[in-house]
């Protein structure tokens, strides 16, 4: 009898801060029939989600789906709303931010960049500073990040937004919620932003494929207002359509559908519970970081992050050492260090359709790693965690 020395018994273990596992009916709802985009059957469907999306961004302003990445939606926003030459305030708080400054610069913005450590988030007083500086009002935008899926640190949208009001500034507050939404309380309207940027393989459990811009009336009057030259981002052809059931062009028909049905799943849970239970896990991730005497990216507590935690290896160890051999031993897949911190820290991902057992599988799997890797830790990471999940 053959053997095959590359199979591997049970489930891979994908505990990277996303794509995130997707749950069995959502794949299911994909393998669907493709149905006719233009059909008299397709604007029920349209609603329905659009509808289901606006609690989950706490707004009661529109929501545009793209066939795009986040970084797609990072872009529809920046060209819908600002011109070649335009200042825009921006903040390093880590990986996804620069990458976000990048899409602007090429897009011809001037950007006015705030250095960051990669382990805080961003101050609202350095906000209202340079608002206040800018008498001139010739920053048109703020970008921020809320959960910097980089180094887990999440930024305090609110109190940027309070800052912005005391600065009394009119820019567009534009936040990068792709890391963050659906895993802890996001607010659009209460927070005062403008456009929020999302997508769909986090905390919505889909493959990747889809972004989002949840668009304030102010961010819609300006892009009215903008001569930008672009056609495919374009939020008045998306609105036009979407006030009928329908796209401006042939959308992601079968990810519409895995769409509903993860809405479906997270309304049946309840938002608030969803929030609970991703707060419960990353606390409990934390819980196993004190354990192993291993520190967080994330510094800041009022900063901490519920969809991922990026931890700090020992000094002269490498993090992608690690990744391999907690790979190649027990097929689980953890983040790799980005940008300034590649080598340095990996990332566990607790967010998304995920349980209990499964973020216990996963720590386990981390302290086995340290071990057979020799990594300084102290053992018993992994009975914190539980104590931390018991008594939540």
């Amino acid at each position: 009898m053959s053997s095959n020395s590359n199979y591997k018994a049970g489930r891979h273990f994908l505990q990277i801060p996303g794509p995130s596992n997707v749950p069995d009916s959502v794949l299911r709802a994909m393998a669907k029939p493709v149905i006719d985009h233009r059909g008299p059957e397709f604007p029920a469907l349209t609603q329905s989600i659009l509808e289901k999306l606006k609690p989950v961004f706490n707004t009661q302003s529109n929501v545009f789906i793209y066939p795009a990445s986040g970084t797609g939606g990072w872009e529809c926003a920046l060209l819908n709303c600002l011109s070649p030459g335009d200042k825009v305030l921006a903040f390093e708080t880590g990986h996804f931010a620069t990458l976000w400054k990048d899409v602007a610069e090429k897009l011809g913005l001037h950007i006015l960049w705030m250095p960051g450590d990669w382990r805080h988030g961003i101050n609202p007083m350095l906000v209202q500073e340079k608002l206040t500086e800018d008498s001139n009002y010739e920053i048109k935008a703020v970008l921020a990040v809320h959960t910097e899926t980089s180094t887990g640190v999440t930024s305090r949208i609110g109190e940027i937004r309070q800052a912005m009001d005391a600065a009394k500034h009119p820019a567009l507050f534009m936040v990068d919620a792709v890391s963050s939404l659906a895993c802890t309380e996001y607010q659009h309207d209460d927070w005062g932003v403008d456009v929020t940027v999302s997508a769909s393989q986090k905390g919505l459990m889909l493959p990747p494929g889809l972004s989002f811009n949840a668009v304030s009336e102010l961010a819609l009057e300006r892009a009215a207002e903008n001569q930008g030259m672009h056609s495919y981002w374009r939020w008045d052809a998306m609105l036009e359509h979407n006030q009928r059931g329908y796209f401006p062009y042939t959308p992601s028909t079968n990810l519409l559908y895995g769409l509903e049905e993860a809405l479906n799943l997270l309304h049946r849970e309840g938002l608030d519970n969803v929030y609970a239970r991703h707060s419960r896990f990353a606390a409990a991730t934390r819980a196993a970081l004190a354990g192993w005497e291993l520190e967080n990216v994330c510094l800041n507590p009022a900063e901490f992050c519920n969809s991922t935690t990026a931890v700090m290896m020992p000094e002269g160890y490498d993090a992608d050492d690690l990744r391999e051999d907690i790979l190649s031993r027990f097929d689980m897949s953890l983040g790799t260090g980005l940008g300034r911190l590649k080598g340095l820290v990996f990332r566990i991902g607790h967010l998304g359709d995920f349980n209990e057992l499964m973020l216990m599988g996963t720590l386990s799997g981390v302290e086995m790693g340290l071990k057979l890797g020799d990594v300084p830790h102290r053992t018993g990471g992994v009975q914190q965690a539980m104590d931390a999940l018991i008594g939540s």
